[in-house]
């Protein structure tokens, strides 16, 4: 299926289930976003990275306006549901202030390893503790999909991308354990040379080293 849509182009990532809030300030997306909110249509958030829009974005949905100021800036509640493709853009549209786009929207396989999964989240929940970071996640370890956790790594926002352009679970499952399996050590790393730092100086309790006779 191929269709218009009019873009929101950020310099994020917003996966398929995302709850996104945004503040509305530029003339050009609060026309984007009134329409929208008037018609109960989506929009598209291409990312951007470079200063260039990218192939890939995430249609989102408003699922609620939370605030609308005097000068008419707004802020708004979001929620990704879908990965789409920018076959061409559309920069002037007649009478909107905001840009469009021909997408099409790539099969993406949901389903993944639940035992991968698993194994997953017992990297990550490992991370955290290095990092000395506390994270609770709604759903069980075996549920839970790789959108749900992309932004909870330390990812780049290349890397970011790089995920979102994948359109199987599975491969996003490998994606994310290879940049565990990266990662990882280096911050286990770190603690252990921050330990270190913080014994420089004090009295160390160490057992001689014994030459023999």
């Amino acid at each position: 299926m191929t269709n218009f849509i009019p873009i929101f182009p950020l310099g994020i990532v917003v996966y398929p289930g995302e709850n996104l809030n945004l503040h509305i300030f530029e003339p050009r997306y609060k026309q984007l976003i009134h329409e929208c909110h008037a018609a109960q249509k989506p929009f598209g958030i291409p990312t951007v990275i470079d200063n260039k829009v990218q192939d890939y974005g995430s249609l989102v949905e408003i699922t609620e306006l939370s605030k609308l100021y005097e000068n008419d800036e707004m802020d708004i509640k979001t929620k990704g549901f879908k990965v789409f493709r920018i076959l061409e853009v559309i920069r002037e549209i007649p009478d909107k202030l905001y840009s469009g786009a021909i997408v099409n929207y790539p099969d993406n396989h949901v389903k993944g390893n639940p035992d991968a999964m698993r194994k997953l989240m017992s990297s990550i929940r490992e991370l955290h503790q290095l990092l000395k970071v506390n994270k609770e996640f709604k759903k069980k370890d075996g549920e839970m999909r790789s959108y749900d956790v992309a932004h909870h790594i330390g990812m780049s926002l290349q890397e970011e991308y790089e995920l979102l352009g994948l359109l199987d679970e599975r491969q996003r499952q490998e994606y994310l354990k290879r940049h565990l399996a990266k990662v990882l050590p280096m911050v286990a790393g770190m603690e252990q040379l921050k330990e270190k730092i913080k014994l420089n100086g004090h009295f160390k309790n160490l057992g001689g080293f014994d030459l023999g006779t």
